[in-house]
Order: C-alpha cells, then structure tokens, then sequence
C-alpha cells in the first residue's frame, strides 16, 4: 500500500482534544485575570473562604503530630522544672522548719537559764551551772550524769537544783562527770516543810512500779495536810539549803485501819527533762580558811606583843642594874 494514502490523524479513542500551546495561553490569561480581579475587585475571597474551611480539618489533623510531639516535649520539660522546684521547696522548707525549731530551743533554753539564775539569786550557797548529757543505764533506778566532775569541784552530796526547784543529789562523783541520783528514786529521801503549816516531815521516792514522784511517809492521819500543798527542804540536814521548793501535794489517802496516811506528791523539778542544772554546795560543807595577807614591801613585820613585853622587860633590868 503506498506510504501517501495512509491517515495520519489518531483514531477517535486517543483524540488529545486542543493543543498544549493553546491550553497554555488559556489557563495563563486566566490566571492574570484572576490575580488581578482578586487584587482589585476580592473576587477569589469567598472562594478562598469556602476553600480554607473545606480543608481545615485536614490541616487540624495534620498539625496534630507536630503540636503532640512539641507539647510531649514541652510537657516533661515542665515535669521536670516543676520537680526541681518542689525539691527545691521541700529543702527550703525543712531548712526554716530546722531553723524554727533551733529558734523554739534556743528560746526555751533562754527561759530556763533565766529562770535558773534568778532562783541562784535567791540561793545563798555558792553553785556550779552544769548541762544534763544523758540518762543513767541502770533502768532501776532514777539516775541522770551532768558534765561536771571533780575537775571542776563537785563534791559527792551537792544538792542539784534546777529552775522550778529541788532536781537531786550528787551521788557519784567522776573526774569530769557526775551522776545525780534524782529525787524520784525510791533511795533518796529529803528533808520537806510545809510551807502553809511549817510541818516538817521526810519525802521518799516513789517505790511503786510506776514511781514518777514523791511519798511523805510516817505522818499522823489526822496531820494538817491538804491537797495542793507545797513542800521545800527545812535544811535541817545539812546537806539542802532551806526554802527550795521540792514538790506539791497530789493525794493523801486515809485509812481506818492504819494510823498513818498515805501522801503522795507531784516534784516541781522536770526530773525526766531537765537539760540545764545548777549544782549547790552542800550547807554543811566547810568552808575555806582566808589566806594570810602577805606583808607589804619595804616594810617589816610588825612583832607580836610578847616579843614587845619581852624587850621592855630586858630594858628594865638593865636600868635596874
């Protein structure tokens, strides 16, 4: 078949309709067109409206890993500052807590040696502060050990006082350390005085399972006693000066069968939390001699009136002869 009579053309199935360059002219003028109707007349802003609302939720959906991922990050980066800040509180806050209680202590440790003082003030015996270190370890008996020994001129038998009045009593004595023996234990007895009635009596320790205070013992069932009353020593021992307070009166249990009572007191002292102590010396301590004046320079010392008597007789007998 000769090559001039074949068809050139595509079938109808692959009929391209225009041409590229004509589609090309088209769509560019149409967009000029569109661009400056948009910039002049807003001609495009509804449909970029309708557009923008349209995809919304495709862009919603699409932002939602990047925001996940900048708010997860976000997130323990908050953790973290908020972790460090609570510490940070927590330290701040158990440092004024420390702080507080330091101020409560140092405040009430105030008090009592204040307290303690103005009763040394109204004590006539010379005495030796001294701070409580620990309890004693025998668990039978009511025993504390001050940081004042013999170093320091405690004597076995001091009375120990604290600010509300009679602790107990210098029982052992160490080279820097002493045990007092307090007033609650069942082997240490005090001489007391009624300070309404001026009964004199004696205060035992406390030798019940639960002894915490003192027992006034071998007094009349009909003696003038009253609850509240309050007991001091009467000095009459030599050991406590008179006047210091000792206890009050808790309970007096009278018996029909018994001619004595039954009294029970309550010590003033804190005997299970002093801290701060004063330690007298015992009233029948000897007291220490005066030490001679020394002669003063350049002068001699005066002779004793038998030398004087001495020489006036001499000088008589050598004018006799």
């Amino acid at each position: 078949m000769p090559l001039g009579t074949l068809d050139r053309t595509a079938p109808p199935l692959f009929n391209q309709g225009q041409s590229a360059l004509s589609k090309l002219i088209f769509f560019g003028a149409l967009s000029l067109f569109l661009m400056v109707a948009d910039a002049r007349f807003h001609l495009v802003q509804p449909i970029r409206a309708a557009v923008g609302a349209v995809l919304y939720p495709v862009q919603w959906l699409a932002l939602k890993p990047v925001q996940f991922v900048v708010g997860g990050s976000r997130y323990f980066e908050d953790l973290q500052t908020a972790q460090r800040n609570e510490e940070e509180a927590r330290k701040a806050l158990m440092q004024q807590a420390e702080r507080a209680s330091q101020a409560d202590t140092l405040a009430q440790d105030n008090a009592r040696l204040r307290a303690l003082l103005e009763l040394r003030q109204t004590t006539q015996a010379p005495g030796r502060a001294a701070e409580v270190l620990y309890d004693a370890a025998d668990p039978y008996t009511r025993k504390i050990v001050i940081d004042q020994g013999l170093t320091h001129g405690v004597a076995p038998g001091s009375p120990v006082i604290d600010a509300d009045g009679v602790l107990g009593q210098v029982t052992q004595v160490l080279p820097f350390t002493s045990e007092v023996t307090l007033v609650i234990d069942r082997d240490l007895s005090i001489p007391v005085q009624n300070t309404r009635t001026g009964v004199r009596s004696v205060a035992f320790g406390d030798a019940s399972a639960h002894g915490s205070g003192l027992e006034l013992r071998f007094m009349a069932a009909n003696a003038d006693l009253q609850e509240g009353d309050l007991l001091s020593t009467s000095g009459v021992d030599g050991v406590y000066p008179p006047g210091l307070p000792v206890a009050k009166i808790e309970r007096i249990e009278r018996r029909a069968d018994s001619a004595f009572a039954r009294i029970y007191c309550v010590p003033l002292a804190r005997v299970t939390a002093a801290r701060y102590v004063l330690v007298l010396a015992p009233t029948g301590a000897p007291a220490a001699p005066p030490a001679p004046a020394a002669p003063a320079r350049g002068k001699k010392p005066e002779p004793k009136p038998a030398a004087k008597a001495d020489k006036a007789d001499k000088k008589a007998a050598e004018r006799a002869r």
